[in-house]
């Protein structure tokens, strides 16, 4: 089974690049419902990231944002593996996400880098038998590069509180990454794709968002759909005019 780029359950509670990364917003209503401030958010932070990727400038401030995002119940259990399963309903996880500008271009630009995200506390609300419980991971993920493209990443979960049911999954899902790289392949292409080709598509190099694919094409239909307009206007539907005799006064011909 093709997974999706990001694992429901380790990655989901992810920070650093790898939480930025995550599948696009929900479009259905959830029980836990997106509000248009936790997508605006999440959109400016990742216009901040894709500035510093295609910009490269050294100098400006680091990436600091406090983002939410959140999950329904069919997109975690699309993750769902002989190893581990997704038994709970929608998920919505907050961070407080901080990565220094050095980190970022050195990444992208040196032969050899490792970025060490701090330690970040990652608060999460989870479904469970139709109520929310709080869970509150903690994690500090590496992820090491190589010629500017990720190439290994390590979720680094320090610990995880809340129900046992809960972290259990959480626990089991973050081991298996760490230990047997059991997302591993999927989450590279993700940050991958992410960083060398989403960024391009939806940004300038200074930060100003391009015009969607779909928006370019749906104003192209409009135009092209769009009747001519002629500059007689409603005269066309009326008879020919008749001959308009000249006048000595030029001004009232002109007026006629």
């Amino acid at each position: 089974m093709q997974h999706p780029p990001i694992r429901p359950s380790a990655a989901a509670w992810a920070a650093g690049i790898v939480a930025l990364v995550a599948t696009g917003w929900l479009t259905p209503a959830l029980a836990l419902d997106p509000t248009p401030d936790d997508e605006k958010a999440v959109k400016a932070c990742e216009r901040k990231l894709c500035t510093m990727v295609l910009g490269r400038a050294e100098t400006g401030p680091d990436l600091d944002c406090d983002v939410t995002k959140t999950w329904d119940r069919d997109t975690l259990k699309k993750g769902d593996s002989s190893s581990v399963s997704w038994g709970f309903g929608d998920a919505r996880c907050t961070v407080d996400l901080t990565l220094s500008r050095a980190d970022i271009i050195g990444a992208l630009t040196a032969p050899k880098y490792t970025v060490q995200v701090p330690e970040h506390e990652v608060q999460c609300i989870v479904e469970q038998d139709g109520k929310p419980k709080k869970v509150v991971a903690r994690l500090a993920p590496k992820l090491k590069f190589k010629n500017g493209k990720a190439d290994k990443i390590w979720i680094n979960l320090a610990g995880v509180d809340g129900p046992t049911a809960v972290t259990a999954t959480v626990n089991m899902a973050a081991s298996l990454e760490d230990t047997l790289g059991l997302f591993h392949g999927s989450m590279l292409k993700s940050v991958n794709k992410f960083l060398h080709k989403k960024c391009g598509e939806r940004y300038y190099a200074d930060g100003r968002p391009k015009e969607e694919p779909d928006a370019v094409s749906r104003t192209a239909s409009k135009k092209a759909a769009k009747p001519a307009v002629t500059e007689t206007g409603s005269a066309t539907a009326k008879a020919p005019a008749k001959p308009v005799e000249k006048s000595a006064n030029p001004v009232a011909a002109d007026a006629r």
